[in-house]
């Protein structure tokens, strides 16, 4: 309850106070009480210690009335001196406090000469509360004060100071003890002297185990130095705050990255006093770095280094070069016939045998080379520090050599050779796509010339390259102008002369060139887009010339059209239902239609060959497998496919090198085919000795000079009328 200006000169009863309990005397004087002189000289001694006090002096009867209030009491309570006499000081008590006091003031009274040390909270006039430390004593048998004399000191500033520190303390112990992140102080020689649980889990030793020790025990010995270094140059204030990355080692033994912050705390003149080091445990992120900067430079199938990673390489190279000398060389390598294992085994088992063949590769990659992935099954290799061009071949053969030994794959044993191009740079010549494409050239010589081997780049190549490329244009403009014509060469059959169908060439007279072979721009062809358009363009003009010479009333009913399509276009989408419409727009039986494909169709996917042959094979479309025997797999392919007719490549027929052997080998060729019920087609017969040998061995078919080369479409409805008799053979 305040007090104000207007309050009664008598306090109110406060209840629960000695008022209740004491008996109040009238105020009015004793009969034996001395003049009001000797009462001012009884306190002019206590006034002249309470006028100039800084506590607070109040002097109360038995009965708790205020007799005396020096002036930093009645500042406190935000009175005066007169509304203070005589009233209760009870009322000034905090309301929660009155029942304490109360209880303490009446044992005082029991106890003469003895004194309460207490803290109360006082209510002032202005309803402030105050915290004053409050020392009661009873000085009732005193003739110089005969009451209680209260001394107190407002400690409401102190108090709630203290509790700020308190609330502070416990905030800090929150942030320090309970923080997730681990925490340590260390004094000015770096030693700790608190750590929490969570550097103390960090590092797997307890908290007696690192007070009073720095962090040596616990550091990487080769980080040791980043500490110490950190630690004095903040003694002599050369940074305010330290941030760095260092390692720990485990009590475990694991090794950790920590990244480190190390603060000073310094006292009010800036002195330093202790350091506040938070630390963060960035091992795992440190991890997934790695792992995702291994991933954007390797090769995710096979961990090799990818094209970025193999660039940053050649640059480095290149700088090397250009400051000690020397020479490098990129090579690239593809294997052979790799289509194969896919189709064969599946993608799994083709995947697993790329990863097979890095591993063989990288055993025999120098420590100073670098392996690529470049993708699908083609890698480069950079190899430094080369004195010729010799050296570089070296590497290509070493490279070979680890393909040697076949490989396990899908519980099968497979060869898988390779093909090289090599190119050699002193480092100033070329960029990496000028490098990769030089070796590319060089590959696909290498590829030309029989597979399994490698071809050093030279500058002669490169024209080739740009003379095939404008082979490839002038190309294009014949197919767009109508330079490029289809011929056709009679096919015989052995027995009785008679012709029985036709295989359509195609034919390409340059304005300059003129008459350019099929094997110099097909291969061109093959190396573009291009080779599907020229291959759709055999196909229409085949199926109209067989269906023109029907037309023109010559005895054609039975006669065959055979057209050679090439991998990319036996396996483009599109091609059984372009032969649909082309067959349905002509008046040709699809029966008629030979679809001659070569051992490197099959290979290029076995599945979708087979699928393609099924789909065309419904209409009563013949497949026949050209140039049988030059290819490894062959036999094993005719058991697959099945085609109705196999066309023995010229190589048999006319032999470079004429022996027995020969002979017997063509021999076993045809009868192979019998046996198998296949029809016998022999290619390229150019004499009357083959012609006879051919028919004695039971060949049916068979086509060549010996009758007539392709001719134009114009000119086969005159052969048919003429036909072929015995004397054209001999």
């Amino acid at each position: 309850m305040s007090v104000t200006s207007d309050k009664p000169k008598k306090s109110p009863k406060v209840q629960g106070s000695p008022r209740d309990k004491t008996p109040k005397s009238p105020r009015t004087k004793s009969k034996g009480a001395k003049s009001k002189e000797a009462t001012a000289e009884r306190f002019a001694a206590l006034e002249e210690v309470g006028q100039n006090s800084l506590d607070l002096l109040l002097v109360v009867d038995k009965s708790g009335s205020v007799k005396y209030a020096n002036p930093a009491a009645l500042a406190t309570f935000g009175i005066s001196l007169e509304e203070s006499i005589g009233t209760d000081a009870f009322a000034y008590l905090h309301p929660d406090d009155v029942e304490r006091v109360s209880t303490q003031f009446l044992e005082l009274l029991q106890t003469p000469r003895g004194s309460i040390r207490d803290t109360v909270r006082i209510v002032a006039a202005n309803e402030e509360v105050r915290d004053i430390e409050l020392v009661s004593t009873n000085a009732l048998a005193s003739v110089a004060v005969a009451g209680i004399i209260l001394n107190g000191r407002d400690v409401t500033e102190h108090n709630n100071y203290v509790k700020q520190l308190h609330v502070l303390e416990e905030r800090f112990r929150l942030a320090f003890e309970d923080n997730m992140a681990p925490m340590v102080f260390t004094d000015l020689d770096d030693r700790v002297f608190a750590a929490n649980d969570a550097f103390c889990n960090m590092i797997g030793f307890s908290r007696e185990e690192v007070l009073g020790k720095d962090s040596t025990p616990f550091t990487h010995p080769a980080d040791i130095g980043i500490t110490e270094a950190s630690h004095r140059r903040i003694l002599r204030g050369e940074e305010g705050q330290s941030r760095y990355v260092k390692r720990y080692l485990r009590k475990d033994g694991r090794l950790i990255y920590v990244e480190v912050s190390r603060s000073p705390a310094r006292d009010e003149d800036g002195q330093i006093l202790y350091n506040v080091i938070s630390e963060r445990d960035i091992t795992d992120e440190r991890t997934l770095a790695a792992e995702l900067s291994h991933q954007a430079l390797h090769d995710t199938l096979t961990g090799l280094s990818n094209r970025a990673l193999f660039t940053d390489r050649l640059e480095q190279a290149r700088a090397k070069i250009a400051r000690d000398g020397g020479l490098y060389a990129v090579l690239l390598l593809d294997l052979d016939d790799f289509k194969g294992v896919n189709d064969s085994f599946g993608h799994l088992a083709g995947d697993q045998l790329l990863q097979a063949v890095a591993r063989r590769l990288e055993h025999v990659t120098r420590a100073t080379d670098t392996l690529c992935r470049f993708g699908g099954d083609e890698f480069l290799y950079l190899t430094e520090g080369l004195n010729s061009p010799k050296d570089a071949e070296l590497t290509a053969t070493r490279l070979l050599d680890a393909l040697v030994e076949p490989f396990s794959v899908a519980g099968t044993r497979v060869e898988q050779q390779a093909s090289i191009g090599v190119t050699v740079s002193d480092g100033t010549k070329f960029e990496m796509n000028d490098l990769v494409r030089n070796a590319d050239v060089a590959l696909y010589e290498a590829k030309r010339e029989g597979k399994g081997r490698f071809v050093l780049f030279t500058p002669s190549m490169h024209q080739q390259v740009v003379d095939r490329f404008e082979l490839v244009r002038e190309l294009r403009q014949a197919l767009q102008s109508g330079d490029l014509r289809m011929h056709y060469q009679p096919i015989v059959d052995l027995d009785t002369l008679e012709i029985v169908g036709f295989e359509a060439l195609m034919r390409w007279q340059h304005p300059v060139r003129g008459w350019v072979p099929p094997n110099v721009f097909i291969p061109a062809a093959e190396q573009s887009d291009l080779i599907l358009d020229l291959g759709y363009f055999a196909l229409r003009e085949a199926i109209s010339a067989a269906s023109s010479w029907k037309q023109s009333g010559e005895e054609t009913k039975d006669l065959s059209i055979g057209v050679n399509l090439s991998a990319r276009q036996f396996h483009d989408p599109g091609l059984v239902s372009i032969i649909e419409s082309v067959l349905a727009q002509s008046e040709l039986s699809p029966e008629q239609l030979v679809i001659e494909i070569t051992e490197s169709v099959t290979l290029h996917n076995v599945s979708e060959t087979m699928n393609v042959m099924e789909q065309l094979g419904r209409f009563g479309i013949t497949f026949a497998l050209d140039d049988f025997g030059t290819g490894y797999s062959s036999l094993s392919y005719l058991a697959l496919l099945q085609p109705k007719i196999i066309k023995v490549d010229r190589s048999f027929v006319s032999p470079k090198m004429k022996n027995s052997l020969n002979v017997a080998l063509l021999e076993a060729i045809v009868s192979l085919g019998l046996k198998l019920n296949m029809t016998v087609l022999a290619e390229g017969i150019e004499t009357p000795a083959q012609f006879e040998r051919l028919r004695n061995f039971g060949c049916e078919l068979g086509q060549g000079f010996l009758w007539s080369p392709a001719i134009p479409k114009e000119e086969v409805p005159a052969m048919l009328r003429r036909g072929l008799t015995a004397s054209t053979i001999s």
